[in-house]
């Protein structure tokens, strides 16, 4: 039996409804991830579930005594409140039945037998099976366990904690619970990358079922057992991870598009047969008229796939070759810096991530890029022509009381799109605005709205540097794949701090990242690059310890001084034709590696390998280590062929 399940709800809002005759279902163990465009119901499907909300119609059902926690985006605390008294609030229930046992037993202790006395006998002993069931005697434990699961401080009060760790102390309120079902929406934001490949960690490894929402596809892909899709009112179930649902996604809708064309095909002939003339009338079918008006309703009740959000930036003159130029710029906060004599050129049409922890200075460092902080130290070059536009994640820039069509062109109807003159209700009509919505206020738009609006405002404006701190908060996948394409587009830079990994990777050419104490290091590649390089700098590094360690005893058992000119001097040797040959050789090689180890690590990450062949499985996972032993194994002969001279 399922853990819960929807039977043919119906939820609408206005005329538009948000679940039509939907199914859904959990299973113990599942993690579903529920998907769909800004809009589409998906909060309020998983308020549903939470109890928090309920279907106009539809049957409701769920195992007895299940326990579901809901985890909403901008979790709520109690003012002045720790964090262990946070976290000890979710077991409000439990506390409250211990508070009760103490005092029924003080009173049992003041009341002579009797009626009363076996009274509150009968009831300390429920009360006494309830706590053994929750295990409410160790709530305090329940509490310490679960802070350190998570990594919080218990006496620090949760209003002094960043918005990453907010979000883990309500995380870990909800989890102390131990509950069957986890519900938790865009449980990503405000996180960085450590916060989320954390995240992803804990949700694998726990018991619950777990349905969320989320908007982030390498999250989904690492967490997610099933995708459920909330499209035009119906829930469509897709088992495996986000890569999976989008082969089969793309298979049902061109499925969907040949169905609709047919039947387009056949109402139509049956349109051109009912108004023939008199012979087609004196032979009509009731039948046959009967099927034409059903089809009609049909076709007039079908709801089309909604249409994308049309981007087009309005491209501005050429900036100078050169964007900036950063010359061993030093930036300080309280005595520490944040930037630590980095240096970098940006040329025009690069595409460049800033990666690293909230508070890194990823923001500062754009400030400088832009010539608009002086470093401390150092020098910054700032380009010619810069027609800068800037995307701000807070939504500084938009007006809450300005009307949408205020805010896109204030005081015309009109806005201008590489030199085309497009009307402001067409404009946001691209932005999936509608014509009546052009009046409303801004503070009438939901997140996901908000920033689509961001997004119109500053594509309207023509710029051929697009600054985007943040662009994807709370933009459906639809519209972050289109923003991907016009980005991939763009002739002009992009600077783009993101912690959507997927987003990352499809957009920039190189990323710069924080690597600490104020360290910044610009990569070649996306996000997988960065990474990838990072950690193989690192085992490179591991590797090379011991070998210094000894090579540093070595010579403090009376090895002479100049020793370690003696150890490098084969690195300045010259380089023969033989290695010359072998180092041209190299990439090819590293390259083929690392090509059959994605392919090994895709066959793996599915699983169904080992289902089928469980032979099979442990020799991709040993050929999948040796691969990584040959890699470390190549950089190392790279590296010293490298440092040859030619």
């Amino acid at each position: 039996m399922s853990l819960y399940s929807i039977s043919g709800a119906q939820l609408a809002f206005g005329h538009v409804a948000l679940l039509d005759r939907a199914d859904f279902s959990l299973e113990a163990g599942e993690r579903v991830g529920l998907i769909g465009r800004n809009g589409a119901g998906k909060s309020s499907l998983l308020k549903i579930v939470a109890g928090l909300a309920k279907p106009d119609d539809g049957l409701v059902s769920c195992q007895q005594n299940l326990s579901a926690v809901y985890v909403p985006q901008e979790p709520e605390f109690e003012p002045g409140a720790s964090v262990f008294e946070t976290v000890a609030s979710g077991l409000g229930e439990a506390r409250a039945l211990l508070d009760e046992y103490d005092a029924v037993a003080q009173q049992l202790a003041d009341t002579p037998e009797g009626e009363r006395h076996d009274a509150l006998l009968a009831r300390m002993n429920a009360l006494q099976s309830s706590l053994d069931t929750t295990d409410a005697w160790s709530w305090r434990t329940r509490v310490a366990t679960t802070l350190a699961q998570v990594g919080l401080d218990g006496d620090a009060p949760v209003a002094s904690l960043s918005g990453g760790m907010q979000k883990r102390a309500a995380l870990a309120r909800a989890l102390v619970v131990q509950p069957d079902v986890l519900l938790l929406d865009e449980p990503t934001n405000h996180l960085d990358f450590e916060g989320i490949r954390w995240l992803e960690e804990l949700l694998v490894s726990q018991r619950a079922s777990l349905l969320f929402i989320t908007h982030d596809r390498t999250f989904l892909d690492r967490v997610a057992t099933r995708i459920v899709e909330l499209d035009r009112g119906r829930l469509l179930s897709y088992p495996g991870n986000f890569s999976s649902y989008q082969t089969r996604k793309a298979q049902q809708l061109e499925v969907e598009r040949v169905e609709n064309e047919k039947f387009d095909k056949l109402l139509a002939q049956e349109e051109v047969w009912i108004r023939k003339g008199v012979e087609a009338r004196r032979t009509r079918s009731v039948g046959r008229i009967a099927r034409l008006e059903q089809m009609r309703r049909e076709r007039t009740g079908r709801r089309n796939v909604q249409g994308n959000v049309k981007l087009d930036v309005a491209q501005g003159e050429k900036s100078g070759k050169i964007v900036a130029e950063l010359t061993d710029v030093t930036q300080r906060y309280g005595g520490a810096a944040i930037i630590d004599r980095f240096s970098a050129t940006v040329m025009r049409g690069d595409k460049i991530g800033f990666v690293g922890p909230n508070g890194a200075g990823k923001s500062t460092l754009l400030k400088l890029i832009l010539g608009e902080l002086t470093p401390d130290e150092g020098t910054v070059r700032v380009g010619t022509n810069l027609q800068v536009a800037y995307f701000d994640q807070m939504r500084a820039q938009l007006d809450l009381e300005k009307s949408l069509a205020d805010t896109i062109s204030p005081g015309s109807d009109w806005v201008e799109i590489n030199g085309a003159k497009k009307h402001v209700m067409s404009y946001l009509g691209d932005f999936l605005f509608a014509p009546e919505r052009a009046r409303s206020p801004v503070k009438s738009l939901s997140g996901g709205e908000r920033n689509r609006l961001l997004l119109a405002r500053l594509f309207a404006r023509p710029a051929n540097v697009l600054v985007l701190d943040e662009p994807t908060n709370d933009l459906d996948i639809p519209t972050l794949e289109l923003l991907e394409e016009l980005l991939d587009d763009f002739g002009g830079t992009v600077l783009l701090v993101s912690h959507d990994r997927a987003f990352l990777d499809n957009v920039v050419t190189s990323v710069v990242a924080a690597e600490g104490d104020g360290r910044w290091r610009e990569y070649v590649g996306g996000f997988s690059d960065w990474q990838t390089q990072r950690e193989r700098a690192r085992q490179l590094a591991g590797a090379q310890a011991p070998k210094e360690s000894a090579a540093a005893t070595g010579a403090g058992a009376g090895a002479p001084k100049d020793s370690t000119a003696g150890r490098n001097a084969p690195r300045a040797a010259k380089r023969s034709f033989r290695e010359q040959r072998e180092l041209e050789a190299l990439p090819a090689q590293i390259e083929a590696l690392e090509a059959e180890q994605k392919a090994i690590g895709a066959q793996l990450e599915d699983g169904s390998v080992f289902a089928r062949d469980a032979q099979e499985g442990a020799r991709l996972t040993a050929r999948y280590a040796a691969i990584e032993e040959e890699l470390l194994a190549v950089l190392e002969r790279w590296e010293a062929l490298e440092s040859k001279r030619t």
